[in-house]
């Protein structure tokens, strides 16, 4: 059975491999951190996820394997970061073009190169055909080159894996039906068939379709501050229009999709991108808003001392642990340009202190402050909210209702 060789084994990558195995097929995953790479090896998985802990089962009983060397085989899925260079705001490609060349020192010839890492539009035409062909490769013969971006999200990743449409983009509609034919070991829903540029742009494009309706939402908060109005009961009423579906506001857009796929947008068509990099500035400003309503309260209530504020949640979303480009992390950012250092933070999902000033219980995190912003609805928070009745609470995902509760 031919072996397929996953790259990167983060949040993508590792629940990919574990269902490719969990479905039969040979896998081995690889990852240039070794520690990762142990403690998988060790029969631990390195983040929680609803269901992830029994498809880690079913796949390691499929004889799944880890390692830190590439496979030499004839079938790879690269799942590594793709993040933006801050100053441009355009794609930094050097993970997977490290990655391609990293494969074409091992792979046997003929070999499939899919990479699932979200790409900006024209980076396999700019970046990755050029790597291939300056090593003497033809692709489409020695080397099928093909893109496959990934299309779940944390929290919801085995349902999404197994029940999330996909596409597949390539050059070669043969092999492309090839890949799909891979896919569908695990994948129930419909996999579309496209071109490589087509399959880059539609997934950059979702993820700034929602980026751009969540800075609506955020505008109407900002707003309604501003003359004292209800955003929340504005937004409930608008929806009741049949095609009406504003989404609730935050307090900042995180995650390695929605607050960085747009980027790439703005950063490649600068002169094309109004309205995107309005909502990215406008997401973007919300961990700032979340600042000045703490300012707010801290005045109101003659409050001098920023070690009284407690933040809730680390995760860029509600019941996972993953921090990435978090609006909490962008906050206290926020807090040290302004030399307001001493926050405290808790996160029930985040096990190891990552920021200054981290608590791992919650009641002692609760003792030690007055004002609480809820920064993440996590239900460990919503089970229990008779705890933080008595606190003056900023609450940002508006999902309590006390007496001294205030609101974005």
């Amino acid at each position: 059975m031919e072996t397929i060789n996953i790259i990167g084994l983060g949040y993508i990558g590792l629940p990919t491999a574990l269902m490719f195995a969990k479905n039969g097929l040979k896998v081995v995953g690889t990852d240039y951190n070794a520690e990762l790479v142990n403690t998988l090896k060790g029969g631990k998985l390195t983040f929680e996820e609803d269901g992830l802990e029994e498809l880690f089962q079913d796949a390691l009983s499929n004889g799944i394997e880890f390692s830190t060397e590439y496979q030499k085989t004839h079938t790879y899925i690269l799942a590594v970061p793709t993040p933006y260079i801050k100053e441009s705001k355009k794609l930094d490609p050097k993970f997977v073009i490290s990655a391609v060349n990293s494969v074409l020192d091992v792979c046997e010839k003929g070999a499939t190169i899919i990479i699932e890492s979200t790409i900006s539009p024209g980076t396999i035409d700019r970046y990755i055909r050029p790597e291939i062909e300056s090593k003497g490769y033809v692709i489409g013969s020695d080397i099928h080159l093909l893109h496959a971006p990934e299309r779940i999200i944390p929290g919801n990743m085995i349902y999404e894996l197994e029940n999330n449409s996909r596409t597949i983009g390539a050059d070669n509609p043969e092999i492309a039906e090839k890949i799909k034919g891979l896919y569908s070991n695990f994948c129930r829903a419909e996999i579309v068939v496209t071109d490589i540029r087509s399959a880059e742009m539609s997934k950059v494009v979702e993820n700034t379709y929602r980026d751009i309706n969540i800075a609506f939402a955020n505008e109407l908060a900002k707003i309604c501050r501003t003359d004292d109005m209800d955003v929340y009961e504005i937004i409930r009423i608008a929806n009741m229009h049949p095609r009406v579906n504003i989404l609730q506001p935050g307090p900042g857009v995180g995650g390695h999709c929605i607050s960085v796929d747009p980027w790439f947008l703005v950063g490649d068509y600068p002169d094309l991108t109004n309205l995107i990099l309005t909502a990215r500035k406008i997401n973007d400003s919300m961990p700032r808003h979340v600042l000045g309503r703490i300012r707010d309260i801290m005045r109101e209530y003659h409050i001098k001392d920023i070690s009284k504020v407690g933040l809730y949640g680390l995760s860029y979303k509600e019941n996972v642990d993953d921090t990435r480009e978090s609006p909490t992390l962008q906050l206290l950012e926020r807090m040290d340009e302004h030399l307001a250092f001493g926050a405290k933070v808790f996160d029930p999902f985040v096990k190891e202190r990552i920021v200054d000033h981290q608590f791992m219980n919650f009641e002692d995190f609760l003792n030690e402050i007055e004002i609480l912003v809820i920064m993440v609805g996590h239900n460990h928070i919503i089970e229990n909210l008779e705890l933080i009745k008595d606190k003056l609470i900023i609450d940002t995902k508006n999902i309590c209702s006390y007496e001294k509760s205030y609101k974005l």
